[in-house]
């Protein structure tokens, strides 16, 4: 059955944000995964997880200001020392959490830059962090995000992310698969799951168009989680949407996977 993680940085925002990993576990969550734990303090945030009984997953590695426009630093070439020094903060509170794979956001494609040398700059981040990241066990994620949410975005597509993970050659290098993105996109959800699900190392769900919980939009999602399960995938889910309501209110969807 498909293991299914909570998103406390989209939902449960009715609560303050150390008590959503309460929240979750009260939901049935036996996980969770956090964008940007950057503003608490590790230990504590550890501690509070500890106590709601809750694993912590996933956690991105920092992104630069998002009030400035980024979304992502790996591929722009004029940041790369910030973006080792994101590498170590991340590792420090990867480790505190306990939480054992790590997401590299690319980042927006400025005018400016050649994109030969965006992608160069970004197979050699992402060749540095996954090194880093291996000497903890920890695994190094890579996301295409679609470009009418974030118009712009450098890794956009499942294709290019798979060719860029064969470039990078890192055994602990794969694919977050976020399925309201590349529905976006219009990926084939079922194909590019069936011919890459070994790849694949963590999933995000939200319906399209609205990126709300799954059943308020066009994706047929029982048929695919259905699938996922016959694939094998021992990976986790992670519920990342914005609820249209009250996040208890919108989890039908998922009890029966709890």
């Amino acid at each position: 059955m498909p293991r299914f993680c909570a998103n406390i940085s989209m939902l449960f925002k009715e609560l303050e944000f150390p008590e959503r990993f309460e929240a979750a576990a009260h939901a049935g969550f036996k996980a969770v995964e956090i964008q940007f734990p950057y503003t608490w303090e590790k230990g504590r945030l550890a501690q509070i997880a500890q106590h709601a009984g809750v694993e912590v997953v996933l956690i991105n590695i920092p992104a630069g200001d998002p009030e400035k426009g980024d979304r992502g630093i790996a591929c722009l070439p004029s940041r790369v020392p910030e973006f080792r020094d994101s590498i170590a903060q991340a590792l420090e509170y990867a480790k505190a959490l306990g939480c054992k794979q790590v997401n590299c956001l690319a980042g927006v494609t400025p005018p400016d830059v050649q994109v030969a040398t965006l992608h160069e700059t970004y197979v050699w981040n992402l060749r540095y962090a996954a090194v880093e990241l291996a000497r903890h066990g920890m695994t190094l994620l890579v996301e295409p995000i679609n470009t009418r949410t974030i118009p712009g975005f450098y890794l956009n597509n499942s294709a290019q992310a798979l060719a860029l993970m064969d470039e990078v050659g890192a055994a602990n290098l794969k694919l977050q698969y976020d399925l309201f993105h590349m529905r976006t996109m219009g990926d084939d959800l079922a194909g590019t799951l069936t011919a890459n699900i070994a790849r694949i190392g963590h999933m995000q769900v939200a319906d399209v168009p609205g990126r709300h919980e799954p059943g308020t939009g066009e994706i047929d999602f029982p048929p695919l989680f259905d699938l996922i399960d016959r694939l094998g995938y021992k990976g986790w889910i992670g519920a990342e949407y914005a609820p249209a309501g009250r996040t208890e209110d919108g989890l039908a969807w998922v009890r029966e996977y709890l």
